[in-house]
């Protein structure tokens, strides 16, 4: 533990420059006493690391010097992979190897491209959850993530919308992704690979190693997912007229005149009655007659709730 604390020091020091005892011990998470006594370490070591007292004191290596000691370690490789998405490595467990990769990765690079790369770290960040709605809550996250790493089969008790609601499988992970937020397992099984939302894992248990199969790939297999769960997804079509604004609302090009004609794709009749009546008085359906029909009872029926407004 301390020799990893030691090169973490020695890291900081390269990478920021000048750092008091009270700095280093913040970053460190130890006493102001544990660093004197580090840092007398590592002068010991040959290092040339020297302090100075008063206000603008503290300490700093030797002009030119660079330490070599920047190897990451397997689980600090697999968080640097994760460095957009600080809270996403946090979820599984590699906040503080993701902490330390970057420190290695920065102190590995020449100092203009790591002035680079801290000018990047300040002006832009990924948060990759929508606005509206908490967080899923995921229990089981960090043992499915392990057997994922671990190329580990396990029993999975999983909850479903369709009856039987809950299910047992015995599946083998072949990977997790985040999408909107939201985390999925891709595992394969009896029935074939499947997605799972790990936020409606139950229960989890690992068993024995697994042999991924050939030619898998995670990349790729997200892709067609998403591509047949959209085509899933959108199995109707409506026929509309738009005003310029409700087409761009919509993302339909418009025509330049004062309404523009477009068919759109629909999941169901309950779903764009919802999504349609969004673009109140911006759009006008035509087709099917059950979702024009649907709409137009609801609009009599909240101008009946609402009846006739006072004159201004």
């Amino acid at each position: 533990m301390r020799a990893s604390r030691l090169v973490t020091l020695l890291l900081l020091l390269q990478n920021r420059g000048r750092m008091t005892a009270q700095q280093l011990a913040e970053e460190l998470e130890v006493s102001v006493r544990t660093v004197y006594r580090d840092t007398e370490a590592l002068a010991a070591a040959g290092i040339p690391l020297y302090g100075a007292a008063g206000h603008a004191g503290g300490y700093r290596l030797l002009d030119g010097y660079r330490t070599r000691l920047t190897g990451l370690t397997a689980d600090e490789a697999q968080a640097a992979f994760l460095a957009a998405l600080p809270d996403a490595a946090a979820d599984l467990g590699l906040g503080e190897a993701l902490a330390t990769a970057r420190l290695k990765l920065r102190a590995a690079l020449p100092t203009q491209l790591r002035e680079h790369a801290g000018r990047i770290q300040e002006r832009f960040l990924l948060d990759a959850p929508g606005w509206y709605g908490e967080a899923d809550s995921t229990p089981h996250l960090a043992p499915v993530a392990a057997a994922v790493w671990a190329r580990r089969a396990a029993v999975l008790r999983y909850r479903r919308w369709r009856a039987p609601e809950e299910i047992e499988r015995r599946v083998e992970p072949y990977g997790l992704v985040l999408k909107a937020g939201r985390w999925y397992l891709i595992a394969g099984g009896q029935s074939g690979i499947r997605t799972y939302r790990v936020d409606q894992v139950l229960g989890f248990r690992t068993l024995e190693e697994f042999v991924m199969p050939d030619g898998f790939d995670l990349a790729t297999y997200w892709t067609g997912y998403l591509a047949g769960f959209r085509a899933r997804l959108h199995t109707g079509e409506a026929q509309v007229r738009l005003t310029a604004e409700g087409a761009r609302r919509l993302g339909v090009t418009p025509t330049g005149d004062p309404w523009t004609d477009a068919r759109v794709p629909i999941e169901s009749i309950d779903h764009a009655h919802g999504e349609f009546l969004r673009l109140g008085a911006d759009i006008e359906v035509l087709a099917p007659a059950e979702l024009r029909d649907r709409i137009a009872a609801t609009v009599r029926t909240l101008a009946t709730r609402y009846g006739s407004l006072p004159d201004c």
